[in-house]
Formats: structure tokens, C-alpha cells, sequence
């Protein structure tokens, strides 16, 4: 049984490359948001770099979130490879102790990186998606993004039928920026066509501010307040409209129950919630998948094609997990299975091949 000491040593080993390893990628990804910002709303009348500080310093969590498996990954190799090239792991497998008993507290160190993440780092990153969407909704004022992705969403009330859709949606999907409604009269054509600013769901209407109404053949009129009728509820407008991502993991259990309540799916909360959940397992299998290419005593010319071959994998388990999410965000999987599935098959390959190398 490994002793204490040495499962310490292996732990604050792994932990200490990772943290540079995730100052460096921060770090990296700040300048290329900062730059990519920039060059994208440097144009704008009220553009300064201040707001292009923020704007990276929001978007940096969330995209740190996403690369945190792959920093685990590499982390992984670097730190067995260094072990090995160290001559520790040639000395620990001459007292005795398997491969089993030094990997297991790399992995719980995986694992702990997996629960900081979730604990720390992910309020971060859900607070930065909104904040970062309302800068940059807010610096564009009136002009519309080249193409916005906020759906479309259709509501019927005793005044008929409206299709609501927006350039951007803030506040969970509450308020719309660039709100555009379009009545539709009982020809089922459209009657009336509302431009508005800004518009907020309250109790049972919208409420629009800085309106242009279009009638048909009439000329427009603009209005400073404008309220048009609901029967929507937020928790049907936080499904359709919210990114599951500007919601912390905490909190999406009672948005999910919320929703189901009224009979919505709400699959794209319940597939973000159950993939962070998973997080910590695939950071452990993460470290697995390090271990089947590292773990061999590596000469000086082998790192490269080591660590290649490690990325390599470790970026075939993203992209089949990103695929089955997808299905899952869908409805056509279970948001559970999307999840986990991948993850568990891709950890019991890693043991498979540690089975095979280490026990034969």
C-alpha cells in the first residue's frame, strides 16, 4: 500500500502542474478574447478598451470550464512523464507499489479539480455569460448582430396570435433587446409588426419600451411604453429562451423542476446539469487516458509522440461526448445517458488497457 507521504507527494505534484497549466491557458485566453472583442466591436461609437477588458475578463470562466478536462489531460501526461524521466515511478514500482496504488492519488487529484471546478469556478463562469452578453448588448445600442441565435417564440392570447423574437435575450429570457412582435391577424397574415428597444415580461404582458408600431398601409408610430398582452410564463420563456450556461450549477435543479412543473422538457437544462455533474469522473478518466500513454519508461525522443497520442484521445472523447450531448439537448437521448455514457465507457477502456499492460 502506498504510504501516506509518497500518495501526498503525488497529489500536490499533479496539482501544482495543473495550476500553472491553468494560469497559462487563462492567461492565453484573455489576450484572444480581448483580441477577438476588439476586432469585432472596435467599431462601435462608444468602444473603448475598458470595455473590452471586462468583456475577456468575463469570458475567460466559461471558457476555461471547457478546457479544464483537456488541461487535466495534459496535466496527466506531463506529470507522469516527468515522473518517469525523474526515475521516481522506476524507484516506486522497485518498493513494491503497483501502478494502481500511485495512480489512485492522481486521480483523486483529478477528481478534486473536477469538484473545484464545479464549487468555483462555474458561479464565475455563469455570472460572466450574462454579464458579457449584456456589455456587449448594451455597446451596440440600436445595431443588430449580424446574425442573432435567440429563437423565435409564439404565444396566443384572446387578441390572437403573436411571434415574438429578439436580438438578444438577458435576465434568464425576461428581457428582450431588439424585440420584434408580429401579430397575426385572423387571414393568418401578419397585422401589425412592433419594433421595440427593450422588452419586459411581467405579470401577464409584455412590456415594451421605445416601440414602432407598423399597421398595414399605416405609417409608423412610435411609442415611448407600450404593453402587449401574455399568457407566457418565465419558466416557459427561461426554457426557450435562457442559455443554460448563464445559470449556475447549483441552481439548475430548481429551474429544470420549475419548468417540468408546467410540462415543459427543459432537456437543454437538464443535459448542461448532468454534464457538469459528470465533470469530476471525466477528469478522473481523463487521467486514466494519460496514464495508457505515459506510463511506460519514455526516452528522451518519445515525449512528443506520448503526449500527441494522449491530446489524441482525450479529443476523441470531447467530440463523442459533444456529439451525444447534442442528442441530449435535443430530447432524442436522455440527458442522463448523454452525459454519463460516454464517459463511463470511455473510463472502462482506460482500466481495460491498464489491466492489460500492468497485470497482463
Amino acid at each position: 500500500m502506498i504510504g501516506f507521504t509518497l500518495g501526498r507527494y503525488f497529489f500536490m505534484r499533479y496539482l501544482s502542474i495543473t495550476f500553472w497549466f491553468f494560469l497559462g491557458v487563462a492567461g492565453l485566453v484573455f489576450i484572444i478574447s480581448f483580441t477577438e472583442f476588439a476586432g469585432r466591436a472596435g467599431g462601435l461609437p462608444n468602444y473603448s478598451a475598458g470595455y473590452a477588458l471586462a468583456f475577456a475578463a468575463l469570458q475567460t470562466p466559461m471558457i476555461m470550464q471547457q478546457a479544464v478536462p483537456f488541461i487535466c489531460l495534459i496535466s496527466g501526461i506531463v506529470t507522469l512523464v516527468s515522473l518517469n524521466r525523474r526515475y521516481e515511478l522506476v524507484v516506486t514500482r522497485s518498493a513494491g507499489i503497483s501502478a494502481w496504488q500511485f495512480l489512485f492519488p492522481i486521480c483523486l487529484a483529478a477528481f478534486f479539480c473536477g469538484v473545484l471546478a464545479l464549487a468555483a469556478l462555474n458561479p464565475f463562469a455563469a455570472y460572466g455569460v450574462e454579464r458579457s452578453e449584456s456589455i456587449e448588448t448594451n455597446l451596440r445600442g440600436n445595431q443588430p448582430k449580424a446574425m442573432p441565435d435567440t429563437p423565435w417564440i409564439k404565444q396566443r392570447t384572446s387578441e390572437g396570435e403573436t411571434i415574438i423574437g429578439a436580438q438578444s435575450a438577458l435576465n434568464l429570457g425576461l428581457e428582450l433587446h431588439g424585440a420584434t412582435f408580429l401579430r397575426i391577424n385572423q387571414n393568418g397574415e401578419i397585422g401589425e409588426r412592433i419594433d421595440a428597444r427593450v422588452a419586459h415580461l411581467r405579470e401577464g404582458h409584455w412590456e415594451l419600451l421605445e416601440a414602432t408600431r407598423y399597421g398595414e398601409g399605416g405609417l409608423p408610430e412610435h411609442v415611448d411604453m407600450l404593453q402587449v398582452p401574455t399568457n407566457l410564463t418565465p419558466e416557459y420563456v427561461l426554457e426557450r429562451l435562457a442559455n443554460p450556461e448563464s445559470i449556475p450549477f447549483y441552481e439548475l435543479p430548481r429551474k429544470i423542476a420549475a419548468a417540468r412543473s408546467f410540462g415543459l422538457s427543459a432537456d437543454a437544462f437538464a443535459m448542461h446539469f448532468h454534464s457538469l455533474a459528470a465533470l469530476p469522473v471525466l477528469l478522473v478518466t481523463m487521467t486514466l487516458i494519460a496514464a495508457t500513454v505515459s506510463m511506460r519508461f519514455a526516452r528522451m525522443g518519445q515525449s512528443v509522440t506520448i503526449i500527441l497520442g494522449g491530446v489524441l484521445a482525450g479529443f476523441l472523447l470531447y467530440v463523442v461526448s459533444v456529439l451525444v450531448q447534442a442528442f441530449g439537448s435535443a430530447g432524442f437521448v436522455p440527458p442522463i445517458a448523454a452525459a454519463w455514457f460516454p464517459v463511463i465507457v470511455a473510463g472502462f477502456f482506460g482500466v481495460t488497457f491498464l489491466l492489460y499492460r500492468e497485470d497482463g
